[in-house]
């Protein structure tokens, strides 16, 4: 059998090979091509672009925050400045685990765990690359502590910046305000590129108010990183160039505080819950703005524990509460000058006509007996003598006489039950009521009803109305100036940080209420001026090289029952009467108009007067109280209101 043998074709195999050596070379040759391509347009097209990003790999920029604007008083005195202080600062995008770079540094004791949600939430709203300020105000102790554990946290330093920086402690800081770290109802608000590096927020005050001018504008600079993100100065033996970007330091305000004056008010009520403001009736220069309690700003700029917070809020003589533009409080007696202008307008009074005051008043056809604050009443008085001696039953009657609507509408044009316009945040209203205000306010038809009881004790400030220490002072400086009224104020001029210029604000002022003749004027500041010579606060005006016109007052804090007696040693303290105390001097030609709170403080004569005269000599006579008993001293027991 034979055996057919299969014969191989060498050239067919050769050609085959041939076929896919060439298609082998096309492909190294165009895939070298297109590699050579691309290297020459990452490595010449490209060079610019992609060197840049390379840089970015090892050059961070950190942002430069601004120096923020010195805050100085009227004299050049600072009541605000920066200082150097440390703080731990976090680079979101260099921590691998957030949770626990928290949890550890709650271990070593620079966190409270309380605070971790906190600061967590400022990181996660921060930009990646921003080194956001986690921990202000680390002391020796603390930063040696994180020194010892440093390596345990990426991303994580200490860094030097400014903070902010308050003197003189508590005096002034309801104006002044204080700065804070900056919360989550914060960064809804701002632009988190222009506070990039910024650890605090002007929160309340001056502070908050001029946020915009004080804080100034970021810098930034380039800084050489390693791989694991520290900073290094060279690379090798190459040292490298970094940028820089200078900012803009903020601005410099001069308050219209006057710090000497300020201070004499707050030793004056030092041990109280207070308010007393003074101010320049012809500038609207606030002299002094005061709320006792208070409290220490500089624990708001290094950083408060929530325990801390807690302590200031829960107690409850308020230190975080502004009486002297957020309190509002009957007026009182206060307002009695104002509304024998109203009825001198409406002409429903003659000024010479005496009534018989005997202690007690009641409506036509009614059995219910207003008292006055004296129970045997003053005799026969007139208008400067009911202004002087505090009469009640005069002004019940001239209340009367003049209707609510009247009344109403005369008080609101001195600025009561308004705004004053001064430039902090925060300030009350008030309240001057009307029947149009009750209708308003009640939802049930009797609430509704304005009786006619109700102008009666209007017309010694009581019932609904409200003020504040703010509105009293402005009300004192329109009357001081026979109708003139200029907007108060707290920033008197701004100072650019480079070139050095003062831009001064100038003072805002308007026409004031219409009183008819102008020597209705002259009446009125007659009555105020009898108050300090003969009248309800003569005692506290004795001996003063100036003149004084002032008006006591005394507010309830409570209703008595018609045939109850008003026994201060049977009630708490915090239910007894507000003092009221308002003046301006020297009324020839005046410089000052001063309005004093005492919550719970006995009398207007006794309690708030004492405490206005030494303002008063502050300011006049460069007078200071050697200690914060002076204004005790000088009060006393008094029957008078």
């Amino acid at each position: 059998m034979s055996i057919r043998g299969r014969i191989k074709d060498f050239w067919r195999e050769q050609r085959l090979f041939e076929q896919r050596s060439v298609a082998a070379s096309v492909l190294v040759c165009v895939l070298t091509l297109a590699l050579f391509a691309r290297l020459v347009w990452l490595q010449v097209v490209q060079y610019e672009h992609y060197s840049e990003l390379s840089q970015g790999n090892r050059v961070r920029t950190e942002p430069l925050p601004a120096p923020r604007g010195i805050i100085y008083d009227r004299n050049g005195v600072i009541l605000a400045e920066n200082r150097p202080a440390y703080q731990l600062e976090l680079v979101p995008e260099q921590v691998r685990d957030l949770d626990a770079t928290l949890r550890g540094l709650v271990e070593i004791g620079l966190f409270a765990q309380e605070e971790t949600d906190d600061v967590r939430r400022i990181v996660r709203s921060s930009r990646p690359f921003d080194s956001v300020p986690i921990r202000l105000h680390l002391n020796d102790e603390e930063m040696a502590r994180f020194a010892v554990h440093r390596f345990e946290f990426p991303g994580v330093d200490i860094r030097t910046r400014l903070a902010r920086f308050y003197p003189q402690g508590e005096i002034a800081v309801h104006a002044l305000g204080h700065v804070g770290a900056i919360s989550a109802a914060d960064l809804e608000r701002i632009d988190l590129a222009e506070y990039a590096g910024n650890s605090t927020i002007g929160k309340i005050g001056i502070e908050a108010a001029y946020e915009d001018a004080l804080r100034g504008r970021n810098g930034s600079r380039e800084i050489l990183v390693n791989a694991r993100g520290r900073s290094v100065d060279r690379v090798g033996a190459i040292e490298v160039q970094t940028g820089v970007k200078e900012g803009k330091p903020g601005t410099d305000l001069f308050l219209t505080l006057d710090l000497e004056v300020q201070r004499a008010a707050e030793q004056a009520v030092w041990n109280q819950r207070a308010a007393v403001v003074a101010l320049d009736p012809n500038t609207g220069d606030v002299l002094a703005l005061v709320s006792r309690p208070g409290f220490d700003p500089n624990m708001f700029a290094r950083g408060l524990t929530r325990a801390e917070f807690n302590g200031l809020n829960e107690n409850p003589d308020r230190p975080l509460f502004n009486r002297a533009v957020r309190g509002v409080y009957p007026p009182g007696s206060t307002i009695k000058p104002v509304v024998a202008l109203a009825g001198l307008k409406h002409g429903v009074l003659n000024p010479l006509d005496a009534t018989f005051c005997s202690g007690g008043f009641s409506l036509p056809n009614s059995t219910h007996r207003f008292r006055d604050w004296r129970p045997k009443g003053h005799g026969r008085v007139d208008l400067v003598s009911a202004i002087a001696q505090s009469c009640d039953v005069y002004f019940y009657e001239l209340a009367t006489r003049l209707g609510v609507q009247r009344l109403s509408d005369f008080l609101g044009s001195f600025g009561l039950g308004a705004r004053t316009g001064i430039d902090i945040a925060g300030e009350k209203t008030g309240l001057v009521p009307s029947p149009e205000w009750k209708r308003g306010a009640f939802k049930s038809r009797r609430a509704q009803v304005w009786f006619p009881g109700e102008t009666v004790i209007l017309g010694i400030g009581q019932g609904y109305m409200t003020t504040t220490p703010l509105q009293l002072a402005h009300m004192a400086g329109i009357i001081s100036l026979r109708g003139t009224s200029v907007q108060p104020r707290l920033v008197r001029s701004l100072r650019d940080p480079t070139t050095r210029k003062m831009a001064p604000v100038a003072p805002k002022m308007s026409a004031g209420p219409e009183v008819g003749d102008a020597k209705n004027w002259d009446l009125a500041i007659a009555g105020m001026f009898a108050v300090t010579h003969g009248g309800t606060a003569s005692r506290s005006a004795a001996g003063a090289p100036y003149s004084i016109a002032g008006k006591t007052g005394t507010a309830q804090v409570f209703s008595i029952a018609q045939n109850a007696k008003y026994d201060e040693g049977a009630i708490s303290e915090r239910m007894r009467d507000h003092a009221w105390f308002i003046a301006f001097a020297p009324v020839e030609a005046p410089k000052i108009a001063v309005a004093v709170l005492v919550e719970n403080g006995r009398s207007g004569s006794g309690t708030a007067a004492p405490i206005a005269r030494l303002v008063m000599d502050a300011y006049l006579l460069r007078k200071f109280p050697t200690n914060g008993n002076a204004a005790a001293a000088a009060a006393g027991d008094s029957s008078e209101e």
